[in-house]
């Protein structure tokens, strides 16, 4: 995890490349691999998660004739020990050969394996955006971020068409050409090192949704808020980096910046999303804001519309290409078929989902049963609690699920749930340990280590900002997912039901909303499940769903809009 710097050929300070790393083998001098040239290795031109950067300079005539004739090269070296590597070359080379030729692609002309290192030769580049940025005061204008911002998405596109995405965009890992060169306004996206499918090889078809809390990749400053959640990767999270790119590049700053701690990724992210895009994008042109507010409205696998995208910017660029501070010839050529995409849309106006005005509500869930007698008490005090309790328990009910809202209790008591006594207990702390978990954040780590361990998640409640969980053996469950955000889940709820999950667990406090999903090992007759969001308790709901056989499943109150 890493939030921002980077060096590369211009502002690199020169480094001698024995004085690296004292777990790792010293760097060659020399490196031939591949049939390649021999280079020397000259210094370092930055170092990143999974690898480092070096200049290397022609000593020897290549093997073959078709080889890269340049004098100068940039060498990537990866231990073989590293991350990266536990199953043989790194996975980023599997991803260069696949985009071979790709529009914004740096070209890698050899690859192998020397002393204790894999090794990739490729062509030698210029500054950063970020070099670009310092050097520049930091800050762009309108005009330079917005030619950017138009090769980038035409970048992206040619990688997503692959069937990839590239996991980490950023100032840094957008690289110019070689200065003084005819290729030093083109630009190109380097660093592969994270890039995923988001297009099945076999099917054809777009990879599964999924999200483990616990999985960041990306650089904080810069991933998107589902990046963040751990949920799969896909083409909006490309897309959605590149707008805080942009603002970056046009403001001179994000507001997440400076957070620092264990929970920085949380605090980063909360800020993202409780930060609208008329805020974020306050004193740049209007275009950011629009291509902010399209990207993060995105569905998981939604295909994006480039063309249109890059139309956002078009005010902003003068008329001349040849003049502009960036080449946009990539974008030029996604333009000539502009005309037919710009129509695509379906005419649908989409909800936005960071309105930078948080929001709670209560969250109920229904269940599809066989008619049965169901209760429910909401703004209970303390002291009423029992005797809500006793009556119903007189009347055959037991609790089937409570929770709280400003210190007052929402119990429902039904006759379906299954027991055949029941005990409870008002504390002041959590109860007499047995498996459960209290923790600050939401505990998925230790959530994960016990679903190994055969336990299921059963209950979950939340105090202030506090979690507590619940997980219990035999349980009926065969499998189980979590679904945490700052707002409502509503896409990952409806791709669990599509799979065959049903909620059976919640909570929430006042930054997010965390749902457990669960196959159970006997399937109902009816699977019916329904969720109602309200800003009151949902008493008239309830009696609504009564009339259908939906009887209330669960209830929590607290975070649903960001």
């Amino acid at each position: 995890m890493a939030d921002s710097g980077g060096l590369s050929a211009n502002n690199a300070a020169a480094a001698n490349h024995d004085d690296d790393d004292a777990n790792t083998a010293p760097f060659p001098d020399t490196v031939q691999v591949g049939g390649s040239p021999e280079y020397k290795v000259e210094r370092k031109l930055g170092k990143g998660g999974f690898g480092h950067v070096f200049l290397g300079r022609r000593l020897t005539a290549a093997a073959r004739s078709t080889a890269s004739t340049a004098q100068e090269v940039a060498i990537k070296f990866e231990h073989t020990s590293s991350k990266g590597c536990s199953y043989g070359p790194p996975c980023e080379w599997q991803v260069y050969t696949a985009l071979g030729g790709t529009h914004g692609v740096p070209k890698v002309h050899y690859k192998g394996r020397q002393g204790d290192y894999y090794v990739m030769i490729m062509d030698m580049l210029g500054p950063s955006l970020w070099d670009s940025w310092n050097s520049l005061g930091q800050s762009m204008s309108s005009e330079m971020v917005a030619c950017i911002a138009v090769e980038s998405i035409s970048i992206l596109e040619s990688m997503h068409s692959k069937g990839y995405v590239h996991g980490d965009v950023k100032p840094e890992n957008f690289l110019l050409g070689q200065p003084s060169t005819p290729q030093e306004k083109k630009l190109y996206l380097v660093d592969l090192g994270l890039a995923t499918k988001w297009r099945d090889t076999a099917s054809g078809q777009h990879v599964g949704y999924d999200q483990r809390p616990d999985a960041f990749r990306g650089t904080v400053r810069y991933a998107s808020v589902h990046a963040h959640l751990g949920r799969t990767a896909s083409r909006r999270d490309d897309l959605e980096s590149l707008a805080y790119t942009l603002v970056f590049l046009h403001r001179g700053r994000l507001p997440w910046q400076g957070y620092q701690g264990d929970n920085k990724s949380f605090l980063v992210c909360k800020r993202k999303m409780s930060t609208s895009p008329e805020s974020l994008c306050g004193i740049c042109p209007q275009p950011f804001k629009q291509f902010l507010e399209t990207v993060v409205n995105m569905k998981f696998d939604e295909e994006p519309n480039y063309s249109k995208l890059i139309s956002l910017f078009d005010s902003l660029i003068g008329p001349n290409p040849s003049i502009r501070p960036i080449n946009t010839d990539g974008a030029q050529k996604v333009g000539q078929k502009r005309a037919r995409l710009l129509n695509d849309d379906d005419g649908h106006v989409k909800k936005k989902i960071r309105l930078g005005a948080p929001a709670t509500q209560w969250i109920s869930v229904y269940n599809s049963r066989s008619p049965m007698k169901q209760r429910y008490h909401y703004n209970v005090a303390d002291t009423r609690l029992a005797q809500h309790v006793e009556k119903g328990n007189e009347d055959g009910l037991l609790i089937s699920s409570i929770s709280s809202c400003a210190n007052l209790w929402a119990i429902i008591m039904d006759a379906g749930t299954g027991f055949t006594a029941q005990v409870y207990e008002l504390s002041p702390h959590f109860l007499h340990k047995q498996s459960y978990k209290v923790s600050d954040s939401f505990p998925f780590k230790w959530i994960n280590k016990k679903w190994k361990e055969g336990f299921h998640v059963t209950s979950m409640a939340t105090s202030g900002s506090r979690w507590a969980i619940v997980m219990s053996r035999s349980a009926g469950f065969s499998e189980q997912v979590v679904e945490l955000d700052f707002l409502y889940p509503s896409e990952g709820i409806h791709r669990r039901w599509d799979n065959g999950y049903r909620i059976t667990a919640m909570a929430a406090t006042m930054d997010q909303s965390a749902l457990i999903l669960s196959k159970p090992r006997r399937r109902p007759r009816d699977e019916t499940q329904e969720t109602l969001r309200t800003t009151q308790f949902p008493s008239q709901h309830v009696k609504e769903k009564w009339a259908k056989n939906l009887y209330l499943a669960g209830i929590c109150y607290g975070r649903t809009v960001a």
